[in-house]
This record gives C-alpha cells, sequence and structure tokens, in this order.
C-alpha cells in the first residue's frame, strides 16, 4: 500500500493479493485445497528436520538438507519439464554419494542412519513444497507472497496446532511439566525460525535467489564452528568428504542454465586479449630490433676524416 503509485484501500490490495489463488479470490474450497497440501509439507520439513537433529549434529542436519537443491532440479526435470542441464545431473549424482557416505559413516545402522533418512526426507518435502509453489502459484509478488504465507500461518493455527496434541496423547511424544521447559530456548527458535522464513520467502522477491541459496549453503560451516567450538564434536574423514560433496554439488546446482556459453564467452575474450597482448609485444620487439639494426648500419657507414 505505501510502495504502491496508485491509492488503494487495504481491502482493495487484499482483493488484487488475493489473485494469486485465482480470478475467484479466497474462497474457502480454494482456501483448503490450496493451502492444506503445503502446509502438510511445511510442517512435514520442520519436524522431520528438528527429528534429525536428535540424532544428528547440526552441521550433519545442515549438509543433508543442502541437497533439496538436488530434490528441486530432479522434480522440476520430471514434473516441470525444465531445461535437462548434464551438470546438473552431476551435482546431483554427487548430492546423492554424499548422503551415502553419510549413512556409511557408522554403517548402515542405528541413530545415525535414522537421522540420515529424517534429514534426507526433510529435504525431500522441502523440494515438493517449492515445486508445488512454482506449478501452482507460479511468479508471485511481494503482496501475493504476504498473503500466501498470512493464509498458510491461519491454517496452520487451526488445523496444525491440534498435531502437537494427539501426539501427546497418543504416547508419541512426552512432555514434562510447563515449568522444565526451556522457554528462553522456545522463544528465541521461534523468532529465529520467524525472521528465516521472512528473509527466504521475502528475499527471493526482493533480490537474487542465489543469495538466498549462498546464505543456506553457508550455515554448513557456520554449524561445525559451533559443534567444533562448544560441543567438542570430531568429525570423521568420512563425514568430512560427504559434507564437501554435498555442498560442491550444491554450488553446481547454482550455475545458470547459460553457464556454459557465458564461460565459453569468457575464455574467448580472455584468449582474444592473450593473443593482442602477444602480438603488440612482438611488434614492440621488431621496432626495437629494426632500431638497433638501423644504428649499427648508421655506424658502419659513417666515413672516416
Amino acid at each position: 500500500m505505501v510502495t504502491t503509485r496508485e491509492k488503494q484501500s487495504p481491502i482493495q490490495k487484499f482483493r488484487e493479493c488475493s489473485r494469486l489463488f485465482g480470478e475467484d479470490g479466497m474462497t474457502l474450497k480454494i482456501f483448503l485445497k490450496r493451502t492444506a497440501p503445503f502446509s502438510i509439507l511445511w510442517t512435514l520439513t520442520n519436524y522431520l528436520y528438528l527429528l534429525a537433529l536428535r540424532k544428528l549434529t547440526a552441521t550433519d542436519v545442515s549438509a543433508l538438507y543442502c541437497c533439496h537443491k538436488a530434490f528441486v532440479f530432479l522434480l522440476s526435470w520430471i514434473v516441470l519439464k525444465d531445461r535437462f542441464m548434464g551438470v546438473r545431473i552431476v551435482a546431483a549424482i554427487m548430492a546423492i554419494t554424499g548422503i551415502v557416505m553419510m549413512a556409511y559413516a557408522d554403517g548402515f545402522h542405528g541413530d545415525s542412519f535414522v537421522g540420515v533418512a529424517l534429514a534426507v526426507g526433510s529435504a525431500s518435502t522441502s523440494a515438493l513444497y517449492k515445486v508445488l509453489f512454482k506449478m501452482f502459484l507460479g511468479s508471485a509478488n511481494l503482496g501475493e507472497v504476504a498473503h500466501f504465507l498470512s493464509t498458510m500461518g491461519f491454517f496452520n493455527l487451526i488445523f496444525i496446532s491440534c498435531v502437537p496434541l494427539i501426539l501427546y496423547f497418543t504416547k508419541v511424544e512426552h512432555w514434562g511439566s510447563f515449568s522444565s521447559l526451556p522457554w528462553g530456548y522456545l522463544c528465541g527458535l521461534a523468532g529465529l525460525w520467524l525472521v528465516f522464513n521472512i528473509l527466504v520467502n521475502v528475499g527471493v522477491v526482493l533480490t537474487y535467489p542465489i543469495l538466498i541459496s549462498i546464505g543456506t549453503l553457508l550455515s554448513v560451516p557456520g554449524n561445525a564452528a559451533v559443534d567444533v567450538l562448544k560441543h567438542e564434536v570430531i568429525f570423521s574423514v568420512v563425514r568430512l568428504a560427504a559434507t564437501c560433496i554435498i555442498c560442491l554439488g550444491f554450488l553446481l546446482l547454482l550455475l545458470p542454465e547459460e553457464w556454459d556459453s557465458v564461460t565459453l564467452r569468457f575464455l574467448a575474450n580472455i584468449a582474444e586479449k592473450k593473443s593482442d597482448q602477444d602480438h603488440g609485444e612482438e611488434l614492440t620487439e621488431s621496432s626495437v630490433h629494426t632500431r638497433s639494426r638501423s644504428r649499427a648500419n648508421g655506424a658502419v657507414s659513417i666515413p672516416l676524416a
């Protein structure tokens, strides 16, 4: 409302942003049909991520979560018929290799394997969320993104809030007394999570998506530093190699679609500049040699007194 050139009332702006859900705007049927899948995937992504943190270190979980970029490419290639890129196939293979190595680090059993499965599940649901968003909602502006996030938050408040109660009464999860809960950590986590989601969803609209992706990648060395300094975690060689392979595959996935032609043009420009520089040096050496030879010939031709 503040940045638009035309003066609009809040109701008019709300209706304009509601076109994201179709020409008819927001109806109860559209609300349930469009919001429920995204809300369920959003909840699964966060819940599986937190469960994985109970089994693995934060570094391992954040590294495995970076595989969601590879899953997004594979799903976009299959479902959305996006352009095939060989380098991204290689990156996806590297991500899968890193997952297998991470699971193999402590053997294919125990908490480590379960933690890897949970982290990969979180990355998979996140990738499916992003692909479905692109399929059904396409490219949205800032107001539409804010409207969609608010609508999904409202859906979570109504329907997803009962999930913790169901998990508690079915004995899947156990709560202690409310006084023993770490409210400071919970409030801090909730605040940071809110800021994270706002920056990710709004940042993609306002700035380059590659910057948001690099920010996700930087969480890996950040968590590694905290694990080493705070928790005194010692990483095995296999885990370090798996983390590096996943991060390298993540970086390959950030390459633009025209990266090959851009690289060839860049190398051609460098070769052309180098050839021009060599040609200029040859001309300089030739002129210097010609001047020195003419000087030598002139010295011989001077007659004696």
